[in-house]
């Protein structure tokens, strides 16, 4: 899709709009296409990670729903909100990458609820990190008040809280702009992209207000939690393996948190980019997308999936008897064709 580069008024949901690229230079917006067989390229990439991704999720959330021992446990818990979330947000922003190749203009009404569903799954990550990173501090730190201070329905209040407060600013810029422009203008087609459908100022200045806010603060959580358990870890005599398995767990969510980061500073980046390479500009736009919104989705499966032992055995129990059905029913399908 077309989008006209302006740091000012950049979005997140700008790299995933913009499959052509348009550069201000001077005034002037020089427009580039990608070919029919690079195209083709980038969306078969796209989709297949998305097939790979979705396989790895829904495998975990399976696993997860199989055994009691895993939904009436806090840490499990917060883990595949994580997964379900970064799945869904998977799905709707290749989604949107794929559509922006096929059609230029789309419905407003739809754009809006894309938009709005994408950025509540973008800002609930970090929300949902540090929910994480403080369920780590708690069993570590204060470990005989673990089983009174994270309770499964404490665990439940929190991500109903994180879903509220990350959907609050969608909601409000959707509130602004049914204000300040006429109903009529939901019903026209238009290019996907965030500041082009919110337009209002007001909208912008809320929305860097309330990221700077909630960015500082989960940054700010995660670290505070990591130098308590750095400290617990030099004052212990013994569990020395659960407290650095913990403290990698957090240096992992700290990791995972700078990339999701990377999705609000991004878009004047790619500005910035591109106004120096633009006959590189489509490259520099599929890169930030596979950087920023995909190789993040791969973190959550590392951190527990392959990390945590107890879910590993109860994960790759379920993997090994899936390939099992597989291959009888296999030979089942040859013998009845012959």
């Amino acid at each position: 899709m077309l989008v006209m580069l302006n740091s000012t008024t950049s979005s997140p949901l700008e790299l995933l709009t913009s499959n052509t690229s348009s550069a201000l230079t001077g005034g002037a917006v020089g427009v580039s296409k990608d070919s029919f067989s690079n195209a083709l390229t980038k969306n078969i990439v796209a989709m297949l990670v998305w097939l790979a991704l979705s396989i790895i999720n829904g495998s975990m959330v399976h696993t997860f729903l199989r055994h009691s021992i895993f939904y009436e446990n806090p840490r499990y818990i917060m883990f595949i909100s994580m997964v379900i979330n970064d799945a869904l947000q998977l799905s709707l922003i290749t989604a949107l990458y794929v559509v922006s190749y096929i059609f230029r203009k789309i419905h407003a009404s739809v754009c809006c609820f894309l938009i709005m569903t994408a950025v509540l799954t973008t800002r609930s990550t970090p929300l949902l990190l540090a929910g994480m990173a403080l369920e780590r501090y708690i069993s570590i730190c204060f470990p005989l008040h673990y089983s009174q201070m994270c309770t499964v329905p404490r665990t439940v209040l929190l991500i109903c809280i994180i879903l509220v407060l990350t959907a609050t600013p969608p909601v409000s810029d959707f509130l602004i702009t049914i204000v300040n422009e006429p109903l009529s203008f939901f019903h026209t087609s238009i290019f996907c992209d965030h500041p082009l459908l919110f337009r209002h100022r007001s909208i912008y200045y809320k929305n860097c207000v309330f990221d700077g806010v909630y960015l500082s603060f989960v940054a700010l959580t995660l670290l505070y939690t990591y130098c308590k358990i750095m400290l617990t870890a030099r004052a212990a005599s013994m569990g020395l393996a659960s407290v650095k398995k913990a403290r990698n767990t957090v240096l992992l969510h700290g990791a995972q948190l700078l990339l999701c980061m990377l999705a609000f500073v991004v878009p004047s980046l790619q500005a910035a980019l591109i106004s120096l390479f633009p006959r590189f500009s489509l490259e520099i736009r599929y890169i930030f997308f596979l950087v920023v919104y995909i190789i993040p989705r791969f973190l959550s499966p590392v951190i527990y999936g392959f990390r945590d032992e107890q879910f590993r055995k109860y994960w790759t129990r379920y993997l090994a008897c899936r390939s099992q059905t597989i291959v009888r029913v296999r030979p089942m399908l040859l013998k009845f064709n012959l």
